[in-house]
């Protein structure tokens, strides 16, 4: 079962485009193996991931969504999307902080207008940051008042991505009056930042945690834009933010079943899994066991195929830009809700039932393979499938545009 497929643009590299996608994935693939030999004590130690994001920015995994003229890696959607799957399949968590952060710090190019977008972008390669926070709208939003020639930010942000760790914020606000919500960066080492870590069974390795802010300032140019997905406030181009973020969900979920059916492979085909004592031990004839594998491998290559479909949708739209229309945008969302719902069962299942295809031994702390169950559930519970169902239902019998909705 293949991890990710290779992107068709051409691997060589040039002074405006970077190094080719083969590059990218190679570098991903090291960094995959690498992560895999101590994953299991990493998760259980669920320290901040400092040093793994130290070997992010060592390899030039952070910077290769922004252009190459910018001082990045020059790389596309497509080839982020391979790198976050296959990095996914031996580390989640890992896996989350890296989509995240290029969700986060592409905002600017949905939110903003262009000059300031690579202005951002240029200060962000060449100083290697990392991006954490949140763009989904919560309970209870944070606040964004006027105060001179700028802003003062208050309120708490419930869990988001990346704060523990993250060089720049980018979050949701909502302004004070009007009340519409929009992007915001803020500067982490402000004084009125104030992060906890969040204590969570799943993704721990993922830096997680709240945010609060007290009266913490704001320049105007770091308010990227509006988020209001009423009155046709966004462009279908800017609209776009949304099946591009939850794409990357997708590809972290098929990460995560395909790495814990890979896995648990290991474990029959050596001989070290057993599910009834009539066969002999870690038997492959087991037709318990190969109804399972069978099952679970139709149902993530399902899964699979309706994500490159969503990829390749989402690749398009980007590729109109200002050229798309909202029945465009609609289509393209779609294909994404629909991929998230093959996607999360896919995940749900393969490594739940990869655990009773290892027997009683995957319930070793040694072994890890429990982490693989946790990350999925973890990753699966701001977004449950029941919605993704209605949506898609919604829009084959109604036409009906699926909401705005921004990953969490």
């Amino acid at each position: 079962m293949g991890v990710a497929t290779k992107p068709s643009q051409p691997a060589t590299a040039s002074p405006r485009t970077g190094p080719g996608p083969a590059h990218w994935l190679h570098v991903a693939h090291e960094l995959a193996d690498d992560l895999a030999t101590d994953a299991p004590a990493r998760e259980h130690a669920g320290k901040p991931p400092f040093e793994e994001v130290s070997r992010l920015r060592e390899s030039g995994l952070l910077n290769l969504l922004i252009p190459a003229e910018l001082g990045g890696g020059g790389a596309d959607w497509p080839t982020a999307y391979a790198v976050v799957r296959m990095i996914a399949a031996t580390d989640a968590a890992i896996a989350q902080l890296l989509g995240s952060h290029y969700f986060l710090s592409w905002s600017a190019r949905f939110f903003t207008e262009p000059g300031l977008a690579a202005t951002m972008e240029r200060l962000s390669a060449a100083e290697q940051w990392c991006w954490g926070g949140s763009l989904a709208a919560q309970d209870v939003p944070l606040i964004l008042t006027r105060k001179g020639r700028g802003y003062a930010l208050e309120g708490r942000q419930s869990y988001a991505t990346g704060v523990l760790i993250a060089d720049r914020l980018a979050v949701r606000a909502e302004r004070a009056g009007n009340r519409e919500p929009v992007a915001v960066v803020v500067d982490p080492t402000h004084h009125g930042v104030r992060i906890d870590s969040a204590e969570a069974f799943g993704q721990r390795l993922a830096a997680g945690g709240d945010v609060e802010f007290d009266a913490v300032p704001v320049a105007a140019q770091d308010v990227l834009g509006s988020l209001a997905a009423d009155d046709d406030v966004l462009s279908p181009s800017a609209s776009l933010a949304s099946p591009v973020g939850r794409l990357l969900s997708v590809q972290l979920l098929l990460g995560l079943a395909e790495g814990a059916l890979a896995e648990a492979r290991e474990f029959s085909r050596a001989g070290q899994s057993s599910w009834r004592s009539s066969w002999p031990d870690g038997s492959p004839q087991d037709p318990h066991v190969l109804t399972t594998y069978g099952e679970l491998t139709i149902l993530t290559r399902s899964a699979a195929a309706l994500t490159e479909q969503a990829l390749a949708a989402v690749h398009t739209g980007l590729a109109r830009a200002e050229d798309l229309t909202y029945d465009e945008y609609a289509d393209i969302s779609v294909h994404v809700t629909m991929a998230e719902a093959a996607a999360s069962r896919a995940a749900q299942e393969s490594t739940s039932r990869a655990l009773d295809v290892v027997g009683s031994r995957s319930a070793s702390a040694r072994l890890g393979l429990d982490r693989f169950w946790r990350n999925a559930r973890a990753h699966t519970l701001p977004r449950p499938i029941a919605h993704q169902f209605r949506e898609a239902g919604d829009y084959f019998l109604n036409d009906a545009h699926p909401p705005f909705v921004l990953p969490a």
